[in-house]
């Protein structure tokens, strides 16, 4: 396979270097750089453009509330949460794949249409997803005016407002979550405190209560269900 190919490009004897294989297709040396390069920044992607970011606030959230701050490990929620993000993400994986990926591996799309395609879908997902309240946020903090149509907003303005509208639903369902086991905890402590047991932990008693109300709810079921069906219909 042919990876760099010199060839004439003027008349006087001019040589040229190619970067694409004999077929118009992108040499291996080229892909392979840019799977290399997208894999570097894979983890910011991840965090900054999906669902991500919300889940792993509301699975920590939960654990928290559970008064349990290690169990599960970081690494078993941030796996979850992966998981349920390329569950979320598929249909628009499945755009970007089809409508910029392949062609552009194929040679009859150029990087630069293949980017300014692929980021269609990406573009779509987060604007369906931010508040316009956040978005106007940031084009204050930025000194821009408003843009006159979605498609004005750059990826620079989009990205952290998408951000800001995905910590703030992820709080209003950790405060849902938080309700019920903190009233737990009060009656815990106000029967503890009747009883003249002061100097009694009310965690250790709350704890298992805890744990007994979430299994008897399915609670892990029952916040991965709220989570995607949080991001229907975008």
């Amino acid at each position: 396979m042919t990876i760099w190919a010199m060839q004439p490009i003027a008349p006087d004897g001019g040589i040229g270097i190619s970067i694409n294989g004999p077929n118009g297709e992108p040499s291996t040396a080229i892909v392979t750089f840019l799977a290399v390069t997208l894999l570097s920044v894979a983890p910011a992607l991840l965090i900054m453009t999906t669902s991500f970011t919300k889940i792993f606030v509301v699975l920590a959230m939960t654990r928290n509330a559970l008064s349990l701050p290690t169990i599960p490990p970081n690494q078993v929620l941030a796996g979850l949460a992966l998981f349920l993000s390329l569950f979320i993400m598929a249909p628009v994986l499945e755009a970007i794949n089809s409508g910029a990926v392949q062609p552009y591996l194929d040679g009859s799309m150029t990087a630069t249409t293949a980017f300014e395609t692929g980021v269609v879908p990406l573009r779509e997902f987060m604007l369906s997803f931010t508040r316009q309240e956040d978005l106007a946020l940031i084009m204050r903090a930025a000194d821009l005016p408003n843009p006159a149509t979605p498609d004005d907003v750059a990826l620079t303005t989009l990205i952290p407002a998408f951000l800001l509208s995905e910590l703030r639903s992820a709080f209003i369902i950790g405060f849902v979550i938080f309700v019920p086991f903190l009233i737990i905890d009060i009656v815990v402590s106000a029967a503890l405190m009747s009883l003249g047991m002061m100097m009694l932990p009310p965690v250790m008693i709350s704890l298992p209560f805890k744990i007994l109300l979430f299994i008897l709810v399915d609670g892990w079921g029952l916040i991965t269900t709220t989570l995607i069906q949080s991001y229907q219909g975008a």
